[in-house]
């Protein structure tokens, strides 16, 4: 006969989360609606929805004032919580925006009222960490600078269209100069529309400075001239002017808003500060002396490190901003830039070490800026070589990427300017313990390391 088995009635209770947050709500954000959640206690309906309507948005701030409210967690959805969490952020509210990634429930039924609900237990209890945002003055320049940046996209798709005009007509201009936007491009476009339709006299207008002989701009400009494609290139170029006239218009206003930045240090006076690798300004850089902006406002010249264009420190601007002093470490920093490996181990065993696949604008800057150092000779231009010659292109882009994102937050904290005589001490010490293990392999091995010699230097 089976023994039975004693039944012990003793419950054993589930480990319980202390209220960390008490006076927490969660805000479940939609386009047209919004629910919030306050604890059980504070009210007899602890979960309300409201229209997005402005006036029902303070109404909802009230709502929570009256519920005794002092902390807000919402999930950023779209650009949807920009408007509720500006106006919780001036009423006095401390607002934690996460991401929504990190706020998943359990699977199951799903609905805007069990979101707000999970938002508000998981904030009172401590488990969400509000994302990253730097200060309004620096906001407000990143919206005018992505906007400008879709104007400048925009600008391009109609050079484009510029370009498969000519080449329905056979003209073959913007394969002769390197820039139709340019002043030859322009000029000889412009006498095209005019009527002009004389190879050589358009190819007169060349200015002095292209490459191109005339002979040649002149053979390029024969072709079949037809109206509907003539009529093309004039609607093309009439749109390209006006986008670059907005984008005038974005550049003043970004300029003035950078007049209000505070001065950590002023620029040196004289011409504009010229980059490490000597790089000509790019032809989407605003058109203001933005590089003395970046230097006032950083305290330190970022584009003295190889690869960090101009494009590239603006993005860091817009994106960080100047004060780096959320970020207690350089890991820290290149961890939230998802730069540094996201290492995942179960049972004492490691997973994998892939970096996070994150949406990080100034973590793309400073990939393309890595990139650009293909063929720089400097110290960083040799350490991007020798990782891509042992790990391949991304890994090597990741790495180089990530060595920026620490002489950055480096030189941005401290304000010391770029040394490249640092990045050669610690060159010699990689290469000395390179040496040294490799004398040891040979010792191990019975063999013996001689050193190369080298010739005399006259």
């Amino acid at each position: 006969m089976a023994r039975k088995r004693k039944n012990n009635n003793k419950k054993i209770g589930a480990p319980v989360l202390h209220c960390l947050n008490p006076n927490a709500a969660g805000v479940d954000v939609g386009a047209t609606e919004i629910y919030i959640a306050v604890p059980a206690d504070r009210d007899p309906q602890p979960v309300r929805h409201f229209s997005t309507f402005t006036e029902d948005l303070h109404a909802a701030a009230d709502w929570l004032k009256s519920c005794q409210i002092e902390t807000v967690a919402m999930e950023s959805t779209g650009v949807y919580w920009i408007p509720l969490f500006q106006i919780l952020e001036a009423r006095g509210f401390q607002v934690s925006l996460v991401n929504a990634r990190y706020v998943k429930n359990v699977p199951g039924r799903k609905s805007d009222v069990s979101d707000c609900q999970w938002l508000q237990y998981l904030h009172s209890v401590g488990l969400l960490r509000g994302s990253f945002r730097p200060e309004q003055a620096v906001c407000t320049v990143r919206s005018i600078l992505r906007h400008r940046d879709s104007l400048v996209q925009m600008a391009s798709s109609h050079v484009q269209h510029m370009q498969k005009a000519l080449d329905q007509m056979n003209l073959q201009l913007h394969h002769v100069i390197s820039d139709i936007t340019g002043v030859t491009g322009m000029t000889i476009i412009e006498a095209i529309l005019a009527g002009e339709r004389n190879p050589h006299t358009l190819a007169a207008l060349r200015d002095g400075r292209i490459k191109a002989t005339a002979d040649t701009i002149a053979k390029s400009l024969v072709g079949d001239y037809r109206r509907e494609h003539l009529f093309t290139l004039g609607q093309s170029l009439a749109a390209f002017r006006h986008y670059q006239e907005l984008i005038g218009a974005c550049d003043r206003e970004i300029a003035q808003l950078l007049e209000t930045f505070e001065s950590k240090m002023n620029p040196p006076e004289g011409s504009l500060l010229e980059s490490q690798d000597g790089q000509n300004p790019s032809a989407g850089e605003p058109r203001f002396d933005l590089q003395s902006h970046l230097y006032r406002i950083f305290g330190v010249d970022l584009t003295r490190i190889p690869g960090i264009n101009v494009l590239t420190t603006q993005t860091l601007l817009a994106e960080i901003g100047p004060d780096l002093s959320q970020f207690p470490s350089a890991p820290e920093f290149t961890s939230w830039l998802g730069l540094c490996p996201d290492n995942r181990v179960s049972g004492g065993k490691v997973l994998s070490v892939k970096t996070r696949k994150v949406k990080n604008r100034a973590a793309t800057a400073l990939r393309m800026a890595a990139q650009a150092l293909h063929r720089s000779q400097s110290y960083l231009g040799h350490f991007y070589r020798r990782m891509r010659a042992k790990l391949g292109a991304p890994k090597a882009i990741t790495a180089t990427a990530h060595k920026l994102a620490r002489i950055i937050y480096h030189m941005v904290t401290t304000r010391q300017a770029y040394d490249e005589t640092i990045c050669v001490q610690n060159e010699m010490q990689n290469r000395q313990r390179l040496e040294a293990r490799l004398r040891k392999q040979a010792r191990d091995l019975g063999l013996e390391i001689i050193p190369a010699k080298t010739g005399a230097i006259g």
